[in-house]
């Protein structure tokens, strides 16, 4: 869709909107609550006491899911980070919105100027918008160039992130870039400082007489990993102290931002959602909670995250979801709470959580779908419908079935004993993937010179 195109689609969109805007304005702050989105960054299931970790101090998760609702079936939309991030945003799978792949080196995929995203949208209906931390959603020679779009171009009133990972690691990095210039290096741990500036910006720049949106996205644990001796400390003497003292390094971060919201006097009137862009890195101390696999993969250990969300008085503290649901999701979540109507242009994958919130199914006319395009060949897509799950291959020809909410650790396919359900669930994935295809802009993989995996055809 060509920028004017765009640019009226969201007038009319906003026309739609401008009176429930107005009304609003007469209305307490609670009609039109604050959202702030925390994503960690190569963080497993099993990475936490608030998931079950025996060993790693999360106070401030465990604080947060004390406050809220803990997901245990909580995914990122990839096994990568890239493509579950440009997901958040736009409410769209990342095969549709284009970011397919992790945007790592010099690459044409980026998050496009056509892709309409919440921060865009919340702007519009009066919102301001701050995104601090990781960004990830252009290649590195399209960062911070006028000829690509910015986060400046996706909604963002006020910015400060780096391409990919803080360099030369998580201490003292000097790769920030805050509204389009560099910053220099910084003194500190990169968690802390993304928390520092996202609190900076609460007390100091934002206009408190309007309502805010904020995305935090630290670089913490992914490699290359430095950790701030106080937390490390806390495990001395373990052989994994380092990553241990980094995932605790980050939620000392989250308390940060949490501890901020409360100075501002806002904590009441905020919407805060806490969850990881893909699962881990065992190599680097990473854990994915006995679910098979890992990061890059689409079996659970590559997809389910941690997943906490808190609104007061609209979440019930301290309780528990089993309900599924995924990053793509916040986009419709966050739209539905100020009630501004979806897109109508496109297809929107994600649909509201608010009902999981209480522990209600969700209904989804759009099956959960994944497909990560450096994962083994034998698991490159992966699509949920209820309890099943169904695990294809790269050139979707070899299948997997899993009862998924009885065999979350998927120890047992079911694909031979069960053909006509392996069928039935071949027939929609192919349907799916079908029409992906032809709305996303697929001459980007398909020109993909990267080297397929080992044992592999396809390098998407």
């Amino acid at each position: 869709m060509s920028l004017s195109i765009r640019k009226q689609f969201v007038l009319v969109l906003l026309l739609s909107i401008a009176w429930p805007a107005a009304a609003h304005s007469e209305e307490p702050k609670s009609s039109r609550p604050n959202f702030v989105i925390f994503v960690a960054d190569d963080m497993g299931w099993g990475d936490s006491a608030t998931y079950g970790n025996e060993l790693i101090q999360t106070p401030n998760m465990d604080k947060l899911a004390s406050q809220g609702v803990k997901f245990t079936q909580c995914y990122s939309a990839c096994g990568v980070c890239s493509p579950s991030r440009s997901a958040i945003l736009t409410g769209r799978t990342p095969y549709r919105n284009g970011v397919w792949r992790h945007l790592s080196g010099i690459h044409e995929a980026h998050l496009r100027e056509s892709e309409i995203t919440f921060p865009e949208l919340l702007k519009d209906a009066g919102y301001e918008t701050c995104h601090v931390g990781k960004w990830h959603l252009l290649s590195r020679q399209q960062f911070n160039t006028s000829q690509f779009p910015q986060p400046g171009d996706h909604g963002y009133d006020y910015w400060m992130c780096t391409q990919n990972n803080a360099s030369p690691s998580h201490k003292n990095p000097d790769n920030f870039v805050r509204n389009g210039e560099p910053v220099g290096k910084l003194e500190g741990y990169s968690a802390q400082l993304v928390a520092s500036e996202a609190a900076h910006w609460l007390k100091d720049i934002r206009d408190p007489a309007k309502p805010f949106a904020m995305t935090v996205w630290v670089h913490e644990p992914h490699s290359p990993i430095a950790t701030d001796p106080r937390f490390s400390d806390l495990y001395k003497g373990h052989e994994n102290s380092k990553y241990m003292g980094n995932i605790t390094q980050m939620d000392n971060a989250l308390g940060m931002v949490m501890d901020a919201l409360d100075a501002q006097g806002v904590s009441d009137d905020t919407f805060l959602f806490f969850t990881s862009d893909n699962g881990p890195v065992p190599a680097f101390g990473g854990s994915s909670g006995g679910l098979r696999g890992n990061k890059r993969s689409d079996h659970e250990g590559g997809i389910r995250v941690p997943g906490l969300a808190r609104w007061p008085g609209h979440i019930e503290p301290g309780t528990t979801s089993e309900v599924p649901v995924i990053g793509t999701d916040l986009f419709a979540t966050l739209l539905d709470i100020v009630d501004i109507p979806l897109p109508t242009d496109r297809t929107i994958d994600g649909v509201s959580m608010l009902p999981a919130f209480a522990g209600k199914p969700i209904e989804r006319e759009i099956p959960l779908f994944w497909r990560t395009h450096v994962s083994s060949p034998s698991d490159r897509v992966a699509m949920r419908i209820g309890d099943w799950k169904i695990v294809g291959n790269e050139t979707l020809t070899e299948f997997q079935l899993f009862e998924i909410q009885k065999d979350w650790k998927e120890e047992n396919d079911l694909s031979a004993k069960m053909p006509e359900k392996t069928e039935e669930m071949k027939n929609v994935l192919f349907k799916l993937w079908a029409d992906i295809e032809e709305e996303g802009p697929n001459e980007w993989w398909e020109n993909e010179r990267q080297k397929p995996a080992k044992g592999g055809k396809l390098s998407y």
